[in-house]
């Protein structure tokens, strides 16, 4: 398996962060069109917005926390020469935990489920991180 494969995961969560942003102009549009925004504190206050959009927007600030850790990691490991299947495996296996991570958060955002998908995403980024390390001292 060609080691460039692993950015495709990368591109994935890429989409991801793009879309979301798409989904929240859209939903901010909804909003104000619908009369629902305190057109007064909307520039400094996340409260002056409806639950939906708060909701996009906080995601949007997640895909900023973890994933940084990934592109990183993604990035060490194919410059190691070490993104071969295993790799691949966990980038799209953190991939996959952030999509069910943001459908849970935009959607019903039941935290106990929400956190599950979370911690999961963490753990194979320390997965990750043990490649890279291995890579390293090997």
């Amino acid at each position: 398996m060609p080691n460039q494969l692993i950015f495709l995961p990368i591109m994935v969560q890429v989409l991801l962060t793009v879309g979301l942003y798409v989904a929240l102009a859209v939903a901010k549009a909804r909003a104000a069109r619908e009369g629902l925004v305190d057109v007064e504190r909307r520039a400094l206050h996340a409260d002056a917005w409806p639950e939906s959009v708060q909701k996009i927007n906080n995601n949007i600030r997640n895909q900023f926390e973890v994933p940084v850790l990934f592109y990183v990691l993604v990035v060490v490991l194919y410059q190691l020469g070490a993104a071969g299947l295993a790799a691949q495996v966990l980038a799209w296996l953190f991939v996959a935990s952030r999509l069910v991570h943001a459908f849970i958060h935009t959607g019903a955002n039941v935290v106990p489920v929400r956190r599950k998908a979370f911690m999961f995403g963490c753990l194979v980024v320390i997965a990750m991180l043990v490649l890279a390390i291995v890579a390293v001292l090997g």
